[in-house]
């Protein structure tokens, strides 16, 4: 078996390679057709009187054998090696289950594992080096971030975390979208502020960025330069304007994700992809595949011929090209850096847009299937049951920063994290600054610090805590509470990895919060520090273990991991 798998993918791993043998014997003794083919699929059930493991292939193969899922069951137990296993027992429940029951060995190894991998333990190399890029929040640099960027960047980087921790190799970008009209009116917008802070009565453009936050910078540019921006010739006062704002914009931006405990590996810049004149190159590419025709003085991508309900104009009458060129062009780029796999976290307005986007990394013949794209739905911040009306710094919403500073980074992480991408999510307020197990990161949170206070009072009380695996009687935890927080932990590998595969990191949550409930239980129903020395040890080796799973679940979640509270 491979050693760099998890615990538990090896006892599953175990059990399915027995249970394929059984078939095999049964259909050779002729109890099981030869024709039938069996997918095994193993799983930890959630009633510990399922077993540690149960499987329903039996019933699979019923239905190809015509017969009841019992009768399947029993043709294969009878032929089911148990010899050299941790497998005790083995059931037929219900329509035809088969539940595995095992002695505690594969538990105790999980746990030591846990103590000697440490801070690494729920890492794999399920995912072999391959090269993932994650593009996530790349919102325009037109002002501050928002709360639905903060959303789409905790989702983005608890992706790239759970990925990484199952053996990817994974890039955070963020797509500057510094160039096209968006940043023109922004230049635009910044200067008739700046005149008006000198007292001329200049409007600003009609479609212009009326957030205060342009008022601020300036102030900052009337402080440093004067009214000397004025001299400037138009055209040159422009361009000045522009590398400005943008610049201002995304220094921000970035200091308001750094604020977040968010880094990325690359900042993309889209001025730097329209300079070196690729969004031409890919346009002449897919004309010269005759993916580009022209109706109406328009050209038009045969986006139809990739699934899209209609062409798109890449080329407007008046020779201007849509962002759908440069969007492509960009993703070429991503891929021409060898990335294996893409994925984009976009927001709840661009459903729409990704079909066509696929069809054209597909017409450059790149398997569309290699692009995907992640939904972040919208967020709406509430206290209670009422709809919260923040300060508006940033214009008509609210900012990122001002969420922050309302309800803290490890709030607003867990909080965005709650909810699968492609649900609403509704952010209490209130909730996220109670302190009490109300508070989902707090009960989370509180549990790790807990376990920090046992260990503080166990040195107070002059008791030295096991130094490892091999210095513990492993059978005297074996209450029910003990048992069900050790399949939690040792779950955490495989867990880590189903989630990164699902692109569902709100389950990362669900299972913390499992872990959490079960510590909680455990520290109420056996006394973790009392008179017998060897079963305290014991259950110190657990605490220890379990506080080792939390950390690690919470750093991928972006969320810190108090020692008291």
């Amino acid at each position: 078996m491979d050693e760099n798998s998890s615990v538990i993918r090896r006892v599953q791993n175990d059990i399915k390679e027995r249970i394929a043998k059984a078939i095999d014997k049964a259909k050779q003794k002729g109890d099981i057709p030869g024709y039938v083919e069996a997918d095994i699929k193993i799983h930890m059930p959630s009633k510990p009187e399922q077993g540690d493991f149960t499987t329903s292939v039996a019933m699979a193969l019923a239905s190809e054998m015509k017969c009841d899922g019992r009768s399947a069951a029993g043709a294969i137990v009878r032929y089911l090696s148990l010899e050299d296993s941790w497998i005790q027992r083995v059931d037929i429940a219900g329509p035809g289950f088969l539940n595995f029951f095992l002695s505690t060995g594969w538990l105790q190894e999980a746990m030591a594992d846990i103590w000697k991998k440490g801070p690494l333990y729920g890492s794999t190399n399920y995912g072999a080096g391959k090269k993932v890029l994650i593009e996530f929040v790349s919102a325009n640099p037109t002002g501050p971030l928002n709360v639905v960027n903060a959303r789409a960047a905790a989702i983005g980087d608890c992706l790239a975390a759970l990925l990484e921790a199952s053996g990817y190799e994974v890039s955070r970008e963020y797509y500057i979208n510094d160039a096209g009209r968006q940043v023109d009116l922004l230049a635009d917008s910044l200067e008739a502020r700046y005149r008006q802070q000198l007292g001329q009565d200049v409007p600003l453009p009609e479609d212009g960025y009326r957030g205060d936050y342009l008022i601020d910078i300036a102030n900052e540019l009337i402080e440093e330069k004067g009214d000397s921006l004025l001299k400037l010739a138009d055209s040159e006062r422009h361009e000045w304007f522009k590398r400005y704002a943008v610049s201002r914009i995304v220094e921000g931006q970035k200091q308001t994700l750094l604020d977040y405990g968010l880094e990325y590996d690359t900042w993309f810049s889209e001025k730097s992809l329209r300079d070196e004149g690729a969004p031409e190159a890919t346009l002449q590419e897919l004309a010269e595949k005759g993916y580009i025709y022209e109706k109406d003085g328009a050209k038009w991508f045969r986006s139809t011929e990739f699934g899209d309900d209609k062409d798109r104009v890449v080329v407007k009458s008046d020779g201007e090209m849509t962002y759908l060129v440069p969007d492509i062009a960009y993703h070429k780029n991503k891929f021409d850096r060898g990335f294996d796999h893409l994925i984009d976290i976009l927001g709840p307005d661009h459903h729409g847009y990704v079909t066509r986007l696929k069809a054209g990394v597909a017409a450059l013949g790149y398997p569309p299937e290699k692009l995907e794209v992640i939904i972040a739905q919208t967020v709406r911040l509430v206290r209670g049951n009422e709809v919260v009306k923040m300060s508006k710094r940033g214009g008509e919403f609210v900012t990122m920063d001002e969420l922050l500073e309302e309800a803290g980074k490890d709030a607003c992480r867990f909080f965005f994290l709650m909810r699968a991408p492609s649900s609403h999510l509704d952010f209490d307020l209130d909730l996220a600054r109670v302190q009490s197990n109300e508070n989902p990161v707090y009960y989370v949170q509180y549990a790790h610090a807990r376990i920090a206070s046992i260990f503080r009072q166990a040195r107070q009380e002059g008791i030295v805590p096991a130094l490892g695996p091999n210095e513990i009687d492993f059978s005297l935890l074996r209450e029910p509470c003990e048992i069900q927080l050790m399949k939690l932990l040792a779950a955490f590998p495989e867990e880590v990895y189903e989630i990164g595969q699902a692109r569902e990191p709100n389950r990362l949550i669900n299972y913390m919060m499992n872990v959490a409930s079960a510590f909680h239980s455990f520290y109420t129903q056996c006394r973790v520090l009392g008179e017998d020395k060897e079963l305290s040890a014991a259950r110190l080796y657990l605490a220890r273990v379990c506080q080792i799973v939390l950390a690690n679940a919470l750093r991928m979640a972006g969320v810190s991991a108090p020692e008291a509270m």
